[in-house]
């Protein structure tokens, strides 16, 4: 991207009949945005034009058919698709959960094809969603699919960063979910993430336990002293600064959590209620792991307040900051790291003299 380009932040439009139009509408209000990014809403502007009228919203939208008319400057609208949309604020409907299917369908392939530089997602509705050709759980899930390498949730804020060993897994199925290969390799990500996204440099992580009090020693559950203990030990014989597990029930209120730079629980409630907690309206979803970047608010359709312009889009005006830092920062470390210097193969002279360079 050349650098009097900005950033074109593309936005899946969610569940229309929820508050994701409303949060989008407010944050691009707020005219200081445009200074930051160039947003692509993907939807309809005919959809957007009523429920901007329904809102009173303010916010000028200008509608696109292709993505090479899109200008900076502007709330831009692709129009996915053209036809009236029926909205019922608050409902749960199929017709609402197609075009939120649609509309995240098209914003991901154009985020692969690099038609876009980021992607924010906001809220849907998992089960209206669902059909023949869409069978998972959320955005994360997909993402997955469609982009390359591993993805993790990763719930942020500048001072906490929450990762999940295993996300939308049914609680009985938490621990067989939870295996040596799986913790190394959210690890992995998780390390590197946190290097390449965030600017960290030799990261600190810590792992919580799986059952309550880490298991007893065996007590309550073998799974702790059988598998995450043995593994982190090797993990850490790698040189990566992991430590744990510790009892979730304590590890928040008391603190521990500012001693390190990202936290893995084992499930997603472990994770999320005290992120929450902590962090509410304030924090980011950030699918870490892919060569892509994504993020979305934390918060879902809140269909108690849809269409009622009672909604806080602080959470998504955040979700687009976030999404333009990383960018920012990985295209800083793909600078500094592609041309990293090779050491020099020592000559045979030198044997057993130190080398300063090792």
């Amino acid at each position: 991207m050349k650098k009097d380009q900005k950033i074109k932040v593309g936005i899946s439009i969610g569940d229309l009949n929820g508050i994701g139009a409303e949060v989008v509408f407010k944050t691009f209000s707020e005219t200081m945005m445009l200074d930051f990014c160039t947003p692509i809403i993907f939807s309809s502007v005919k959809t957007l034009s009523f429920i901007k009228k329904k809102l009173g919203s303010q916010v000028n939208l200008y509608g696109v058919d292709v993505l090479s008319k899109v200008i900076d400057g502007k709330v831009n609208v692709l129009n996915v698709w053209k036809e009236p949309v029926k909205i019922e604020f608050g409902e749960a409907t199929e017709e609402t959960g197609k075009y939120a299917l649609s509309s995240f369908t098209a914003a991901t392939k154009a985020l692969k094809n690099r038609d876009i530089d980021v992607l924010v997602t906001a809220p849907i509705n998992k089960a209206s969603i669902q059909n023949d050709d869409f069978k998972f759980p959320g955005h994360t899930d997909y993402l997955a699919q469609e982009l390359n390498g591993d993805a993790m949730m990763l719930m942020v804020t500048d001072n906490l960063k929450v990762g999940l060993l295993t996300d939308h897994v049914a609680v009985k199925d938490v621990s067989t979910h939870i295996t040596p290969e799986v913790i190394t390799q959210k690890v992995q990500t998780l390390y590197a993430t946190l290097e390449s996204d965030f600017g960290i440099r030799l990261p600190k992580i810590a792992l919580l336990g799986i059952n309550p009090h880490v298991g007893d020693n065996g007590v309550i559950g073998d799974e702790d002293d059988k598998v995450l203990v043995p593994t982190l030990e090797k993990i850490r014989s790698t040189g990566k600064i992991v430590y744990g597990p510790y009892a979730a029930d304590s590890f928040f209120g008391s603190g521990n959590y500012k001693n390190f730079d990202a936290v893995l629980a084992a499930y997603h409630d472990q994770g999320l209620i005290p992120f929450k907690t902590l962090s509410f309206g304030k924090g980011v979803n950030y699918t870490a792991g892919l060569d892509r970047i994504r993020t979305s608010p934390d918060h879902g359709t809140a269909y108690e307040i849809a269409g009622k312009g009672e909604a806080d889009h602080s959470s998504f005006r955040e979700a687009i900051f976030t999404a333009i830092d990383i960018y920012n920062k990985r295209q800083g470390y793909t600078e500094l790291t592609k041309n990293v210097l090779k050491v020099s193969p020592r000559k045979q002279g030198n044997k057993g003299r130190h080398n300063p360079r090792e």
